[in-house]
């Protein structure tokens, strides 16, 4: 018998993407996306199941107790998106943050356990363990490194992951909490760097690199991440934390470097602008416990494929992302549920 799932945040970039994968994959399954449709929350990300009847959407804040309670006695799963997650935007503004990432996960887990749901999984992020340093290249985040947080986006994150470990303490609920490092793939709002510099690139723009651009990350494509945090809901161990990596580590000048080639500009486009407040210098996943103990790794994350046919996307989808830049994206609410 198949699984209703309750998917928050599942208009945006990741949560999109794994409600198709689901809907794909699981056909018997059915999944409620939940989501407010706050600025980077996007409908025509997931146009193409939209009248499937699997799928259905509800637009509602997680803070919001009164519908929680209306959807989780229908589902046996949440997994768990929702997330202010640009941390500029939280260096100006670190509020939002904490409502929405502190409270608003307080809120769904009081929720989910009021109605009994099963299982609870977390998605979080490598921010949350602070940075590693660039001079020693064996370093990696673990499971087991201490929680160290940056930023106030990292901090509101970090805050959450403690209060869905503390649920499970305290009430015995089955919860889990995955940390991935950084995505890449179709549907990506243009204000993260890789659909933010090659849509620059493609309206002749120069594209804004941070301070000395030799920040790592590891990157990992979207789907990639999606197959994980499926196989986390079906296999892992309740109480459990499990790292997603891409074993993909970039430097943001080598990443630059790759997007101007592949788009065949040069580097007169960079333009190298102050770097951001405490900019941490460098991430990588040690994703071991997801390989030996769930039989999971990355299949598309490899570059330079995986790189040239994310760009050629964002190429194909010029639409897409020029309606996303210009804010028309709002509109297909109105347009698709306005009336039902």
């Amino acid at each position: 018998m198949g699984k209703t799932l309750l998917v928050t945040g599942g208009a945006g970039f990741i949560g999109s993407n794994f409600i198709r994968l689901v809907i794909e994959q699981r056909d018997d399954w059915h999944v409620i996306n939940l989501d407010a449709l706050t600025y980077s929350g996007n409908l025509e990300n997931l146009a193409d199941i939209d009248l499937n009847s699997r799928y259905e959407f509800a637009r509602g804040d997680i803070n919001n107790s009164e519908l929680l309670d209306t959807l989780m006695p229908r589902c046996d799963a949440v997994v768990h998106f929702a997330a202010e997650s640009h941390v500029d935007r939280s260096i100006m503004d670190s509020t939002p943050f904490v409502q929405t990432n502190v409270v608003g996960t307080q809120k769904l887990l009081d929720a989910a356990r009021r109605n009994d749901v099963q299982r609870f999984v977390h998605v979080s992020t490598d921010e949350v363990y602070g940075e590693l340093p660039l001079d020693d290249p064996e370093a990696k985040f673990t499971e087991q490194t201490p929680i160290a947080p940056n930023s106030p986006y990292s901090a509101s994150k970090a805050a959450s992951d403690l209060l869905v470990r503390a649920y499970h303490e305290t009430f015995g609920m089955d919860t889990l909490i995955t940390r991935c490092s950084n995505n890449f793939g179709p549907y990506q709002f243009p204000e993260k760097v890789i659909p933010l510099f090659v849509s620059n690139l493609l309206e002749d723009k120069q594209v804004p690199l941070y301070g000395d651009g030799l920040n790592v990350r590891d990157w990992i494509h979207v789907v990639d991440h999606c197959e994980a945090v499926l196989t986390v809901l079906e296999k892992g161990s309740a109480g459990e934390v499990y790292n997603i990596g891409g074993n993909n580590e970039r430097t943001n000048l080598e990443l630059t470097h790759s997007i101007l080639k592949i788009m065949g500009k040069d580097e007169s486009m960079i333009k190298h602008v102050t770097d951001r407040l405490g900019h941490d210098r460098r991430y990588a996943i040690d994703a071991t416990k997801m390989r030996q103990q769930l039989g999971w790794e990355p299949t598309r994350s490899a570059w330079p494929n995986a790189l040239e046919q994310t760009v050629q996307w964002y190429v194909d989808h010029t639409e897409w992302w020029q309606r996303v830049k210009s804010g028309a994206y709002a509109e297909y609410y109105d347009k698709m549920y306005g009336n039902r």
